[in-house]
């Protein structure tokens, strides 16, 4: 995938731009992103302010890390259970 050019933060900002009144032509235009970029921001971002974009990365990472503990484990199981059934 690839990596914007704006962090969470940045795209906050604009977001907050826009909610106080400057049109989304002259926002994208000056930040020279896309009319359909900006409304996939609004979508996803829209309404968050800092603290909760912080809240939503760390939801994010513990879901990470959770679902590799998940995959461990579970290759753990099958490896076990496959040597009980070679033993039986």
């Amino acid at each position: 995938m690839k990596k914007s050019r704006f962090t969470e933060s940045q795209i906050v900002k604009i977001l907050h731009e826009y909610e106080s009144g400057k049109s989304t032509k002259d926002l994208c235009r000056e930040y020279g992103i896309g009319t359909p970029t900006f409304y996939s921001w609004k979508r996803k971002y829209g309404g968050m302010d800092a603290q909760q974009l912080k809240e939503l990365k760390a939801l994010q990472e513990e879901n990470r890390r959770l679902k590799h503990m998940y995959a461990d484990l579970s290759l753990d199981h099958r490896i076990l259970k496959d040597i009980i059934e070679k033993k039986l």
